[in-house]
């Protein structure tokens, strides 16, 4: 199923503002849904982003380094969403946008090199980078549609104003001394997250109808399932870098097939069933615009955080299999999982309306687990939280195999 079907806009005459050409996707076509080469290669960019995001918590495994590893999650989330937006729209087999794209993933790629020391002497090249990357997307896509669809002229022009502000308190806080850093940039974060909840209002210019938008859902569950592809690709990047750092132990050995059991039971749980349930909620969706704000930008930003999160502990049971529980270890060794397990609950109950009994006894288990976690090692309590993954991925689909559901049945 393509858009949903709107009447098309007017056209306004030749000669106005914005970019003559009509670079939207055409509706009613296969090439309305599909994802595009060019898509991908924006995405990879995120891979060494997200390795570098594992890296920086797990030397920085303290409260303030949580929260400052968080908030690089959801900013580095956010401009990926806000791209999958515009390419949601735009056609990538045009030139034009085409080269848009690419250009934006090298200010990505900027944003990924400088996030490790987004906090340290290179700040304000982060907060320079991200913030042109998300004016600069925007501003296009405002030229991109200004003569061909009045109403999302208008949108983006909202977001444009939004993001504009929030770049102020991206760029100041780089200026300003260390301290001041986290508080403004979460200030700019809050803005960006919470201009999209309500409907991105700006006075005198109103508000815009998210839940009306005419968005490809198929495009947007296959772009969003990719990415969690590449988040557990990167988990295994960091599993294997850490591995071939270490002399080969009986206890390295087990922590890596600990670590490789998290990630399939965590593919498991997305792809198995989940993402054909949201793929068919989102592309039947009478406003699909709501079911994307929701399930596949704010819940997914928790399974990607949840991932991020599980495969800083996959590195923590392997450099310190042995050693003493700390509070940090134990928060990492639960905390990834439980966010995954806790994001694909919420996910279901977006797309389906499904409460479901596995998922609630997974994070059960694992508050447990958290519990007896200083009686622990971490390979002890890596070994409890996988076991736990596994039995919440495996659940479901019993449950369907004897109840006789099958597959196509149930996607």
């Amino acid at each position: 199923m393509t858009r949903t079907s709107t009447p098309p806009p007017a056209p306004t005459p030749a000669g106005r503002f914005g970019i003559r050409r009509n670079l939207l996707r055409p509706e009613d076509s296969t090439s309305s849904d599909r994802v595009t080469y060019v898509e991908l290669f924006f995405d990879l960019i995120f891979v060494f982003a997200l390795t570098q995001l594992s890296r920086y918590l797990y030397e920085n495994q303290s409260w303030e380094g949580a929260l400052e590893s968080a908030m690089l999650v959801l900013a580095l989330w956010w401009v990926w969403v806000y791209t999958t937006w515009v390419t949601n729209w735009l056609d990538p087999a045009k030139l034009p946008v085409r080269g848009v794209v690419l250009g934006l993933s090298l200010v990505g790629f900027v944003v990924s090199v400088s996030i490790y020391e987004s906090f340290g002497d290179r700040g304000i090249v982060f907060a320079l980078a991200y913030s042109l990357l998300q004016l600069g997307r925007t501003a296009f896509m405002v030229l991109a549609v200004a003569r061909h669809d009045a109403e999302l002229r208008r949108t983006f022009v909202r977001i444009l104003i939004w993001l504009a502000l929030s770049s102020v308190f991206w760029i100041v806080g780089a200026l300003l001394p260390l301290q001041y850093r986290l508080p403004l940039w979460l200030i700019a974060l809050a803005i960006e997250y919470l201009s999209a909840g309500v409907g991105f209002r700006v006075p005198g210019l109103g508000a815009s109808g998210i839940d009306q938008w005419n968005l490809s859902g198929p495009h947007i569950a296959e772009r969003s399932a990719l990415f969690v592809i590449i988040a557990l690709g990167e988990s295994l990047l960091v599993t294997g870098f850490a591995f071939v750092a270490k002399e080969s132990s009986a206890a390295s050995i087990l922590g890596m097939l600990l670590a490789f059991g998290a990630t399939v039971a965590m593919w498991w749980l997305y792809f198995d069933h989940s993402e054909r349930a949201g793929a068919k909620a989102i592309a039947a969706a009478a406003e699909p615009g709501r079911i994307a704000r929701l399930a596949y930008t704010y819940v997914h930003a928790v399974i990607i955080a949840g991932i991020v999160l599980t495969s800083v502990a996959d590195k923590e049971v392997l450099t310190h299999p042995h050693t003493e529980m700390t509070l940090s270890t134990a928060v990492v060794l639960v905390g990834g999982p439980a966010l995954y397990v806790l994001g694909m609950l919420l996910f279901r109950l977006v797309v389906a309306r499904e409460l479901l009994v596995s998922y609630l006894v997974g994070i059960g288990a694992l508050l447990v687990a958290f519990g007896a976690a200083f009686e622990l090692t971490p390979l002890q309590l890596g070994s409890v939280t996988t076991g736990v993954l596994v039995l919440v991925a495996g659940w479901e689909t019993v449950v369907r195999v004897r109840r006789g559901t099958d597959d196509k049945k149930a996607g």
